[in-house]
């Protein structure tokens, strides 16, 4: 006679790592990552789209760096601590439901349900999250919309999941992992303090390791020690591109000369005549969405000068247009208080060097705390906004 084979029951798994005191451990630090990885995403969308109540500083000049970094290294961190987590609570899954009593038989469906929600929505964003900052996108959706949507149904879910389960991590929050009389209380004559603690230390450790792997990206005395960093110090001049000159399909024109237009008024100058007003040296990150960042000395023209030059009004919004046509970011629309800010340079030379094509020569823009999607490169014209 063969026996079906029983199903399991969550008392049926009875290892350290499964106890609620090492899960809400792991939910508080989950939380910590998700809360700093969705508060850095949306200063990022908002730096990209701004609502017209947003504004953002030029100072400290390595702020979106910082920003940015911290996105994607705490996004980093929550891969492991997501396993980890899952595998602390996935006895939960043969839960068997009540079915004789349809109302908590109903909260228990809405329950898993968000869960669900939940745990698709995370690893969606993590895998998403990792394939952009290798940038490439096997999927026929635009990245930054979709992340950013599902950013937001991540966040719900992780505020309806903690209002139902907050009884039960308080509790657990608050009962020490070493000692516990509740434990012993359980389970008479078995200490398992020591492997819930190893546990939580390898689950920390994993994530610790897993950002010093990648955070040379963004920290430069950490490039060294980072050796799964997808960005160095390496690229066409020392700093890093994502887009070369060819890829933008960028052709120079010989009689090349720089508009700049605002109501009432316009001014054209060629590379000469650009590269004889006064220059400004300055030390700037390029700070990449994909996390990565690294300083250069640029050396140009402070727009705010450029456009007093040229009889422009100043204090106000500057569009940057530039060579490349089919480009989402071909243009950008550079905020009043960066266009104003003295560091912000439309650069000829980068570290002493003319730039290169890829770089952005003829031309570049290059504002402090600034998004590099946003730093236009080949630029040919100026629109001073009303």
């Amino acid at each position: 006679m063969i026996r079906r084979p029983r199903i399991p029951v969550p008392e049926d798994f009875t290892a350290p790592s499964h106890s609620p005191l090492v899960a809400a451990r792991l939910g508080l630090w989950l939380g910590v990552a998700f809360g700093l990885c969705f508060g850095t995403g949306l200063l990022s969308h908002f730096i990209q789209h701004p609502p017209g109540w947003f504004t953002w500083p030029t100072r400290p000049v390595n702020l979106y760096r910082i920003t940015q970094g911290v996105h994607v290294l705490s996004g980093v961190a929550a891969i492991p601590l997501l396993l980890a987590k899952l595998w602390s609570v996935y006895p939960r899954l043969f839960v068997r439901p009540p079915l004789r009593q349809p109302i908590r038989l109903s909260a228990h469906a809405l329950e898993r349900l968000s869960v669900l929600v939940l745990v698709c929505a995370a690893f969606f964003e993590l895998v998403t999250g990792l394939f952009n900052v290798a940038q490439s996108y096997p999927w026929g959706f635009f990245f930054p919309t979709a992340h950013y949507a599902v950013a937001w149904l991540v966040a719900g879910a992780i505020l309806l999941h903690v209002a139902v389960k907050l009884p039960i991590a308080r509790a657990a929050l608050s009962t020490p992992l070493r000692g516990s009389r509740a434990v012993a209380a359980a389970a008479p004559g078995r200490d398992d303090s020591s492997e819930r603690r190893a546990f939580l230390r390898t689950s920390v450790g994993v994530a610790g390791i897993a950002v010093l792997a990648t955070a040379g990206v963004t920290v430069p005395w950490l490039r060294r020690a980072s050796p799964l960093a997808w960005r160095s110090a390496a690229g066409p001049q020392g700093i890093p591109i994502n887009r070369t000159a060819a890829a933008a399909r960028i052709v120079v024109p010989p009689d090349w000369r720089l508009e700049i237009v605002w109501p009432g008024g316009r001014e054209t100058l060629s590379l000469a005549e650009l590269a004889a007003l006064p220059q400004h040296t300055a030390e700037l990150p390029i700070a990449c969405v994909e996390g990565w960042s690294a300083s250069a000395h640029w050396t140009g023209v402070p727009v705010v000068q450029l456009l007093r030059w040229a009889g422009a009004p100043t204090g106000r919004p500057v569009r940057f247009t530039s060579l490349e046509t089919d480009g989402l970011y071909a243009a950008s629309t550079l905020p009043a208080a960066h266009a104003s800010d003295p560091l912000t340079l439309l650069a000829l030379r980068i570290n002493g060097e003319q730039l290169s094509p890829d770089h952005g020569y003829p031309c570049r823009l290059v504002a402090p705390s600034r998004p590099g999607v946003l730093q236009t490169k080949w630029v040919a014209r100026l629109e001073v906004l009303r």
